[in-house]
């Protein structure tokens, strides 16, 4: 960031760190809402409530203090445990959601990670420490246009794009990843004036859009979106717009509504952490009033009621809880987050809180060598790497390994077939009869085998054991508080609320949900 960037401007870019943004309503966006029409079909709405996790949903509900949310849990089903993507980070989940692919297929690695192509960093935002090195414009570029229009394949079908295709509208509100076959112009707030950033940024989304301070649909709904309200990245803001479709009825097929806040609430408090739960389940009591009564709401459209990720407890003590990789790989050279990555630097290091892609981009840099200076710390659960067309896993402290691909006698909980070899207790693999039982790490195969092929470029995955997280240059840390970002259970497992139809996903995964939204929708 370039000396004298205003404050109001920082303050912006932080409010799309913490979860991405769109624009006051423009007019493609205002001929959308006029030119839908009700369906004869029960609409879908998708409440997807950032880091909710089972057991303080539970409780919270129990104890009374989120009623909307136990209301549609007793007229529903509930599953605590489905499965995210990997890593657990909200722009790779959200692509796996909505293009029902892990990260092979979609191309979208993670918060922050190293495009070999186009050799820099991209960052769809991180911590505060961090913007004040990187290039913001830049960062705001990546998270608003080019994510969902540049790095999300273009050859896997969002399921905005898949419903235009059948004729359907679906809308989008306050979600990071939005790519549909609409044309809209967001407007870029005023703050950003004097800025490399353009006034306006044209994209493509679902039928209708809105995102923060970029896109309303509700006119009267830049009130939240003020910057002592985080620009419109905040729950208010998303259910007055998708109240504003339920009154003027004008709910598309599908409704994907993003609960932005308990996220934050649970960076800093810890994962039992109920308050965010409860912000959450105020701002779905004002969206289930419009229809009159919270009975006829669950009568007249399908809701669904989701997390992406959970979260691990981070260790109060900022010496042990931080693993720094720098120390760990020297002597490289590590490219710096203020300076255009050169042709001197050797590794560049990318963590997504507890896990990291580091990469070789140096050819005299050999991959063994970097995974043997990363087994020195014995905190590190989870080392990976390609070898050939296998995927070589070990871990801090240990000379095992194991070496996986897909195809081959063994088979998983979820259909899926691999060829196996070395020491399976390095990911929790029970295996008995060719058949592969997942324990810590659900669904661990596919998922670190997407991490190792999303992307161009040498690299080496990593995670990090319960209780720590990874850093780098400037990384954000949560001492105290609790991070995502790993293959364990305990960032991975997530809890799925269905009311108002009897059918469920193939698979408790997020992976699964695009077909079976598709379904519901028919």
């Amino acid at each position: 960031m370039r000396k004298g960037t205003p404050l109001l401007w920082i303050v912006l870019l932080a409010a799309i760190v913490l979860s991405c943004s769109t624009p006051p309503r423009d007019q493609a966006n205002q001929q959308s809402i006029q030119s839908v029409t009700p369906r004869p079909a029960k609409p879908v709405i998708v409440i997807l409530i950032d880091s909710l996790m089972d057991e303080p949903l539970r409780k919270a509900m129990q104890q009374g203090r989120a009623p909307a949310l136990k209301h549609l849990y007793d007229n529903g089903r509930y599953f605590p445990q489905m499965v995210s993507s990997f890593p657990t980070m909200s722009v790779t989940i959200d692509s796996t959601f909505l293009t029902g692919t892990y990260t092979d297929q979609h191309h979208v690695p993670g918060l922050v990670w190293y495009s070999d192509k186009e050799k820099r960093m991209i960052f769809y935002g991180n911590g505060p420490k961090e913007a004040l090195k990187i290039n913001q414009p830049q960062v705001v570029m990546d998270a608003v246009y080019h994510l969902n229009q540049v790095q999300l394949n273009k050859r896997t079908k969002t399921i905005h794009e898949e419903l235009a295709e059948q004729g359907k509208q679906s809308a989008s509100i306050n979600a990071i990843v939005f790519r549909g076959k609409t044309n809209h112009i967001l407007r870029v707030p005023p703050v950003a004036k004097g800025t490399s950033l353009p006034e306006h940024i044209k994209v493509t989304g679902p039928s209708l859009l809105s995102y923060a301070a970029f896109a309303q649909l509700d006119p009267k709904n830049n009130r939240n979106a003020q910057v002592w309200k985080k620009y419109g990245l905040n729950n208010t803001f998303t259910a007055q717009d998708l109240a504003f479709l339920i009154r003027d009825k004008k709910l598309p097929a599908l409704t994907i509504a993003y609960f932005p806040e308990n996220d934050m609430t649970v960076h800093k408090k810890g994962p039992a952490e109920e308050a965010g739960i409860i912000k959450a389940d105020q701002a779905l009591q004002e969206v289930l009033n419009t229809y009159g009564s919270w009975d006829q709401a669950v009568k007249q459209a399908v809701w669904i009621v989701m997390g992406d990720s959970g979260q691990t407890t981070v260790l109060d003590d900022r010496q042990e809880a931080k693993i720094d990789l720098r120390p760990l790989l020297q002597p490289y050279r590590i490219a710096k987050l203020s300076e255009p990555v050169s042709k001197e630097d050797q590794v560049v290091i990318m963590p997504n809180e507890r896990m990291a892609y580091i990469y070789a981009i140096d050819s005299n840099v050999a991959l063994p060598a970097l995974v043997k200076q990363l087994q020195q710390e014995d905190k590190l659960d989870i080392i990976a790497r390609k070898a050939g067309q296998d995927i070589l896993v070990t871990a801090g402290n240990t000379t095992q390994t194991f070496s996986y691909r897909p195809g081959g006698k063994y088979i998983d909980e979820y259909g899926q077939t691999w060829h196996l070899t070395g020491n399976p207790e390095l990911l929790d693999l029970d295996l008995k009869s060719k058949r592969i039982q997942y324990g810590k790490y659900p669904d661990v195969l596919a998922r670190l085998y997407g991490a190792m092929h999303s992307h161009e470029g040498r690299y080496v995955v990593i995670t990090v054991k319960p209780g720590y997280e990874l850093v780098g240059e400037s990384s954000p840390t949560h001492i105290g508080g609790a991070a995502h970002g790993s293959l364990h259970e305990k960032d991975s497992l997530v809890p799925l609320l269905v009311s108002g139809t009897d059918t469920r996903p193939k698979t408790l995964r997020i992976v699964d949900l695009r077909d079976w939204l598709l379904q519901l929708t028919r």
